[in-house]
């Protein structure tokens, strides 16, 4: 092979001297991609507003993302393996700011969301040619620096996210509203896309895999047919044809790990490797890794559905707010991997786990106790608890689990690491979305009971007789029940029109109605918190299952025949 493609077999002869710049352009890359996974988050109510969606489109503008990022993650690997790295990763990269630009032009739900499956599909090209690229770019001495670099870029990019998207909705750039949130990777694509092609090596594999089109189809097919319904269930009150999606999916989840095994003894280069499970450690703890991304999936959702649509923050609030979950998982992240996961293997992710559950408890609890009144400066330490366990779970996780398997299997298993990672992000999107809408529902009343008697008063005050205070009041209560109870929240439910034109007695129902709203987000935050704190607690059991003597290793990533993938 020509020396200017680069192999593990056949590295380059010189270093080439403009490989930092090289790794700068494939680090903002991958900051890019990971940034695009949360910071339409805190844009949801903005969004929500200027497009009148439904609850379950906009948590399809969340999960399409991520969906079809872990949809081609594996595969897109395995193209840069046949074709050139450097080619996938700028095929990758201008897919991903064509689509990036097409969210932010979207006039409607619909086009968003299509756009935001682009964008994940061309993240699932990008991103896996990273470590690959940084595997034939750097000598041994110098790799373990620029992969904690990146690792370390990674980890703290969602929680940026957060802050980040609350600014540019906030800032109303060029009177934009939430679209600059896209459109601020078109100019930082195409300076990447220039410097790339400048300065990037290609570089390939000489014994690459056949592509397994088959295997991907059916992975594909199985997740759409299980988050599908689970995301659109509650909008159709659930008919008959969701439940039959459900069970499609285990079928043709079965049908995926049959044929998987047949391609695995014939033809060979099967997309995902299931002698991999044969490790009853990887297994458990690629499930709890799985579980840890479903349950935080679902709290970045509901956290900033709790700070602007419940206490009615602004998005620069809730996003400057959110740079304490960022400064703790900075720590957990820096402690675990320089300091405790070295020493203390399996009992770091433990903690790890156990802390994150802390600070879910400790965020519910204030929660119902401050309710509207809820401060930001108030929400610091159970940001900081939360971010610290999820950076001491995040940083050492993949590495300990890839311990678990022979170092020739390390880039197969850093692919189905990574792709679970995004699948549990999609999937605590759609989960979270039943528990904490059902319950927001059920819950409505508490809201409305909490603020009777202080509106009784007002409206005493006011001078209405008792009969009009009582016929106000019903129509309250009906009119908070039935905002929580909308598919569409942007509609005006008929029970919230018009308080007789009286000026004073609107503004009373308006202030009513917004503490009865942060009272009742309050409370259902609570409520779906104490479903991620279980979801920790069965973490904690799957770590427990890993070896007693599993320590943090450095290993090299060798085998790129397999799929590697960002962490």
């Amino acid at each position: 092979m020509a020396s200017d493609t680069p192999t593990p077999e056949n590295p380059p002869s010189t270093l080439d001297p403009r490989r930092w710049i090289a790794f700068a352009v494939i680090l903002a890359a991958g900051f890019m991609d990971l940034l695009d996974v949360t910071i339409v988050n805190v844009a949801v109510p903005s969004i929500q507003k200027d497009l009148e969606a439904e609850y379950s489109q906009i948590e399809w503008i969340i999960a399409a993302y991520v969906l079809s990022f872990a949809a081609v993650l594996i595969t897109g690997g395995r193209l840069g393996d046949i074709y050139g790295r450097k080619r996938l990763f700028l095929i990758g990269m201008t897919g991903f700011t064509l689509a990036s630009a097409a969210c932010g032009l979207a006039s409607d739900p619909t086009l968003l969301i299509g756009s935001r499956f682009v964008q994940g599909a061309m993240a699932g090209l990008m991103v896996p040619q990273i470590l690959a690229i940084i595997r034939v770019t750097f000598p041994k001495h110098e790799r373990a620096k620029a992969i904690a670099i990146y690792s370390g870029v990674g980890g703290s990019a969602s929680a940026v996210g957060l802050s980040l998207g609350g600014l540019l909705v906030q800032w109303n750039l060029f009177d934009l509203g939430w679209r600059p949130i896209f459109l601020v990777n078109i100019p930082v694509g195409i300076a990447a896309l220039i410097a790339a092609s400048i300065v990037m090596r290609d570089s390939r594999s000489a014994h690459a895999p056949r592509l397994d089109i088959a295997g991907m189809i059916l992975a594909i097919g199985a997740v759409v047919l299980l988050v599908y319904p689970l995301t659109e269930g509650r909008q159709k009150d659930w008919p008959a044809w969701t439940f039959i999606m459900i069970g499609a999916a285990a079928v043709t989840f079965a049908a995926f790990v049959v044929y998987e095994r047949r391609r695995a003894r014939t033809v060979g280069s099967p997309l995902i490797d299931l002698d991999l499970f044969r490790s009853r450690p990887f297994t458990v703890g690629l499930s709890s890794w799985l579980l840890f991304w479903i349950g935080m999936g679902g709290f970045f959702l509901i956290w900033t559905l709790f700070m602007q649509a419940g206490l009615g923050w602004s998005p620069m609030r809730a996003g400057l707010t959110s740079v304490f979950f960022a400064v703790g998982a900075g720590i957990g992240a820096g402690t675990s991997v320089s300091v405790l996961a070295p020493k203390f293997g399996r009992w770091v992710l433990l903690a790890g786990g156990l802390i994150t559950a802390g600070g879910f408890g400790l965020y519910g609890w204030l929660a119902t106790h401050y309710g509207s009144d809820f401060a930001s400066w108030q929400m610091v330490l159970p940001l900081i608890v939360t971010g610290t366990g999820f950076g001491i779970v995040v940083a050492p996780t993949i590495d300990m689990l890839l311990g678990q398997i022979p170092e020739q299997e390390a880039g197969a298993a850093s692919g189905l690491l990574n792709t679970g990672q995004q699948l549990g992000l999609a999937l605590g999107v759609a989960l979270v979305g039943i528990i904490f809408f059902g319950q927001l529902d059920h819950d409505s009343a508490r809201g409305v009971d909490a603020v009777t008697a202080q509106t009784r008063t007002e409206l005493s005050t006011a001078g209405l007789p008792g009969p009009a205070q009582e016929q106000i009041l019903a129509s309250f209560r009906a009119c908070v029940q039935d905002r929580s109870a909308a598919v569409d929240p942007s509609a005006v439910p008929d029970s919230c029109r018009g308080t007789g034109g009286d000026a004073r007695i609107a503004t009373t129902l308006a202030d009513a109605g917004a503490e009865a709203n942060a009272v009742n987000f309050a409370h259902t935050f609570r409520y779906t918190l104490a479903w991620g704190i279980g979801l920790m607690a069965l973490v904690c059991l799957g770590f427990a299952a890993l070896p007693r003597d599993v320590k943090l290793e450095q290993h090299e990533l060798v085998d790129l025949d397999d799929e590697l993938v960002g962490v």
